[in-house]
């Protein structure tokens, strides 16, 4: 198995790239946000890669780290995630963009990968969300000025604040990260009123 290549880039494709090791050119699929990454043609590269063996072909995918890796491995855990698929979630999400969607039972966002219905986003929710916090970024959300947030544990009043949110108008999202800054900000309480005002606070600044 071929775990990690590092050379020059000889030519990419749209979702490709050809990467030459000692004169051996190999053939990587990445997603579309890890080709926009790479250095130019002829610039040293480094992927680190996962080997798919079939009785017709060896495909290799590329990862910018082994964290991302981790990721596509578990996407395609979930019933109607191949390769093709979890490439293209990873080409709309970074790892944390798709954890944060994913605790925040964000079925719209995810909808907007090609491919991705409102059936297999609510699969991937529904499969994914005791596993993500797993993994790097999993226990994290990021709020609207990048800084990272406590993920929410399960919890009525926190999910009826968000539920209120979203009735208001916020994206699933976006009533989400307000909820959890605000539940760090005040601690845990039992008035879902307490929590939707010191939510408001933050979505309308």
């Amino acid at each position: 198995m071929i775990g990690k290549l590092k050379g020059r880039i000889d030519s990419t494709d749209e979702d490709s790239v050809i990467i030459d090791v000692g004169g051996v050119g190999y053939h990587v699929f990445c997603s579309a946000r890890t080709l926009a990454a790479l250095p130019g043609k002829g610039e040293a590269a480094e992927l680190i890669t996962e080997t798919h063996v079939r009785e017709d072909h060896i495909h290799l995918f590329g990862f910018p780290d082994a964290n991302e890796r981790e990721w596509f491995r578990l996407l395609m855990t979930v019933q109607g995630v191949g390769v093709k698929m979890a490439l293209a979630i990873l080409s709309v999400f970074s790892p944390e963009q798709f954890a944060h969607a994913i605790a925040a039972k964000d079925t719209k966002s995810l909808t907007h990968v090609s491919g991705v219905g409102a059936k297999l986003a609510e699969r991937l929710t529904t499969e994914l969300k005791n596993k993500v916090a797993k993994l790097p970024t999993g226990a994290t959300v990021i709020n609207a000025k990048g800084a990272k947030v406590m993920a929410l544990p399960p919890a009525t009043t926190s999910e009826d604040a968000i539920s209120a949110l979203v009735n208001l108008g916020y994206t699933r999202s976006d009533a989400y990260n307000a909820v959890a800054m605000a539940a760090s900000r005040i601690g845990e309480t039992e008035k879902v009123d307490d929590l939707i005002k010191e939510s408001l606070k933050r979505l309308v600044r």
